[in-house]
């Protein structure tokens, strides 16, 4: 066999290890989070003041949840369905994540209700770059 053909199966294994090692530590990486689902509550008749201040103690949680990196990813959907927004915890239990979800204030007003389910994925999604 020519140096050539040598030093390019060389290349192409060293490149196919580093391909496997990166994945591998992607796949070492995953862990449990909890997807949370907020959809429309049960009650939504309060007045127009009383919205307004339930959404801006909501939004005051999360910024909150946020800055302690217990949420991981959180926003509304751009429509008007069923579906209201969503929210990634980073904890340890499906009962923390519960407990936290329920003192929301939209959650504790009935304007938003829940479903929670655990997620696996890669810290590396979240990483800022």
């Amino acid at each position: 066999m020519s140096n050539f053909k040598i030093i390019f199966l060389l290349i192409i294994f060293l490149i196919s290890m580093n391909i496997f090692a990166k994945k591998k530590k992607l796949e070492e990486q995953i862990k449990p989070y909890y997807f949370v689902m907020l959809t429309t509550g049960p009650n939504r008749t309060q007045d127009d003041s009383t919205i307004a201040e339930i959404q801006k103690q909501h939004l005051a949680n999360i910024n909150h949840l946020a800055e302690t990196g217990v949420l991981k990813l959180a926003g509304p959907f751009a429509d008007d369905g069923f579906w209201k927004g969503l929210m990634v915890l980073d904890v340890a239990t499906y009962e923390i994540a519960e407990e936290i979800v329920l003192n929301d204030p939209a959650v504790k007003s009935g304007r938003l209700h829940y479903e929670i389910k655990q997620w696996y994925t890669s810290p590396t999604m979240f990483s800022k770059k």
